[in-house]
């Protein structure tokens, strides 16, 4: 009896140890940020200083999910004329449409239950096109102030913004590959 009362023990603190935990994006250490040509002369670089989401992640197998929401009117270039334009009607219209957001699950070949991408969708401008992140750092510790777990990870990926309904200046010049980069930090629900 006590040998099965053992192997049940075990099977359960692994199950425990194995289960997915759910995180809450932590909006102040959070930035979503992009990178988009300028009619092939520099690259204008920005960020979304507005975020939420939540993770999804189980560090023994790697499998997981997550979801970012990126409030569009939140944008900066670090210039308000543009920023007001990208958010005004002749691009984002954050009037219509004012989040993009990313959901996608881990994948790829998990590394000691690290995974290495995420793949999944954007959705912007009401359109939703598969998008795949590359997954360049991913780290989880305690929470050295609120003692709970927390994890940060760093990814990126590209897509094509005509493909979202996004041409403005492509007459001019513009490439419409842009790059996002996704650095988030999100700490464990109570």
């Amino acid at each position: 009896m006590k040998p099965l009362l053992l192997v049940s023990a075990l099977l359960v603190a692994a199950a425990a140890q194995a289960a997915p935990v759910s995180y809450e994006i932590d909006p102040t250490h959070t930035y979503p940020s992009f990178e988009a040509d300028h009619m092939g002369m520099s690259y204008w670089r920005g960020k979304l200083n507005r975020s939420a989401g939540t993770i999804v992640y189980d560090k023994a197998s790697g499998a997981g999910s997550v979801e970012v929401t990126m409030d569009l009117a939140s944008i900066d270039f670090g210039l308000h004329a543009m920023n007001a334009w990208a958010t005004g009607k002749d691009f984002f219209n954050v009037e219509k449409h004012p989040r993009a957001v990313f959901k996608g699950r881990f994948e790829g070949g998990a590394q000691g239950g690290v995974p290495t991408q995420v793949v999944g969708e954007l959705s912007l401008n009401g359109q939703t096109r598969p998008m795949v992140l590359a997954i360049h750092q991913l780290k989880c510790m305690p929470h050295p102030m609120l003692k709970r777990d927390f994890c940060g990870a760093d990814a990126s990926g590209s897509f094509n913004r005509e493909s979202f309904g996004l041409a403005a200046g492509k007459d001019w010049g513009f490439k419409m590959d842009v790059n996002l980069r996704i650095q988030v930090e999100a700490v464990a629900r109570e």
